[in-house]
Parts: C-alpha cells; structure tokens; sequence
C-alpha cells in the first residue's frame, strides 16, 4: 500500500512546490505576484531584503521537511499497526 503512496506524494509535493514558485517575483526585491507588501525592508530591496527572503525560504523549506517526516512516521505506524492486526 504504502508503495501505491509514495509516487502521489511525490508528484504532490512537486506540484505545490511548482505553485508556490511562481508566486514568488525576484527574491528581496519587494512584493511578489501575490499582492501585498514584503514589508519595508523587503520593499527597500538590497541585501536585507535578500537576506530576509533566503531567511523565509528555509523556514519554509524547513517546516515542509518537518511534515514530511512527520507524515513518514504516521505512515510508518499505521502500517506496524496493521501489520501486527494480521
């Protein structure tokens, strides 16, 4: 089953990844597609709007690794528990 899983998860992932992208404009260079202001020091751009934005990507990035993992281990113990039913 979990076989069946991994490919959808994978095309998931990838497709979110390739939504959120094209959100973005040029990283540290103020608002993005989405409307909205960066805030001001993203909106002044330069280095501590680029600083800034490298910062929300890997917190970002972070997070998503983290669910990820997360979901792993969730379907990891669900398959143990069937297992073990069997």
């Amino acid at each position: 089953m979990a076989r069946f899983l991994r490919p959808n998860i994978r095309s998931f992932v990838t497709a979110q990844l390739r939504m959120s992208s094209d959100q973005l404009g040029e990283l540290g260079k103020g608002a993005g597609k989405g409307g909205g202001g960066g805030g001001s020091i993203r909106e002044a751009g330069g280095a501590m709007g680029k600083k800034q934005a490298a910062e929300e990507e890997m917190y970002f990035k972070r997070k998503e690794q983290e669910q990820l993992a997360a979901l792993k281990q969730h379907h990891q113990e669900e398959i143990d528990h069937h297992k073990k039913r069997d």
